[in-house]
């Protein structure tokens, strides 16, 4: 990290030290992670302290670490849960007696201080509720509005005190939010224009279930001729 991010490292720290904590990063930008009881207050010291000068919300995205770091790329056979969860059927909205996994799902905030020329990365997990939630930081960065619609239509994470909370990429008859990890490949319905009825009805999904097992080519053609001749002589 170059001066000017330490320096920026030891401000937050001394003034804000109790709400975030710093964590490792790429790519030479500061990262800390905020508790979601914290975010509004937090966002709203960096934007309007002059220490910091975070005036500008360049991106909001939301994070679902569902089987984060686990790898099931075997290609003897068929896996449990990687290449067939395209067309095998789950829960796509869970009970709502159920829980998720505390950092299973974040929401992670790109700020810019033009006046310091430097930028900052806000990470926040939402916790066990169901559905997710966490603050809107509308009403300090205006920019947030699609921002947060954005992650609501893919991910389902809610924002309370959001003005208009509603799907801004999907249909609103949607079902589902396609950017959970345990959202099926195939989808849950198919829209198409039904000429009898003179509208776009949607149905469920025709595509026959079935278990994709991963091709694994261990012999190239390009060398088959080559082959072909050594096998001969």
């Amino acid at each position: 990290m170059s001066e000017r991010h330490e320096t920026l490292a030891a401000r937050i720290d001394e003034r804000l030290g109790e709400q975030m904590q710093r964590v490792p990063s790429t790519c030479n930008e500061l990262t800390y992670e905020v508790d979601k009881d914290h975010i509004h207050d937090v966002a709203a010291a960096l934007r309007n302290e002059g220490d910091f000068g975070f005036e500008m919300l360049m991106d909001v995205c939301g994070v679902d670490y569902l089987n984060y770091g686990e790898d099931e790329w075997a290609t003897s056979e068929a896996t449990g849960t990687g290449f067939s969860r395209g067309v095998e059927r789950e829960p796509v909205i869970l009970d709502e007696a159920d829980e998720f996994d505390p950092r299973r799902f974040a929401v992670v905030y790109h700020l810019l201080s033009l006046q310091h020329n430097i930028r900052l990365r806000l990470r926040v997990f939402t916790g066990t509720g169901n559905p997710p939630m966490i603050r809107s930081v509308v009403d300090i960065w205006n920019s947030a509005n699609w921002f947060e619609r954005e992650v609501f239509d893919l991910y389902g994470i809610l924002f309370e005190g959001h003005p208009d909370l509603r799907r801004i990429l999907t249909d609103y008859g949607f079902i589902g939010h396609p950017f959970r990890k345990d959202f099926p490949l195939m989808g849950n319905v198919e829209v198409h224009y039904d000429e009898a009825e003179g509208r776009v009805v949607y149905r469920p999904v025709s595509i026959e279930p079935r278990t994709l097992v991963p091709r694994v080519i261990r012999d190239d053609n390009r060398y088959a001729q080559e082959l072909k001749d050594e096998k001969d002589g």
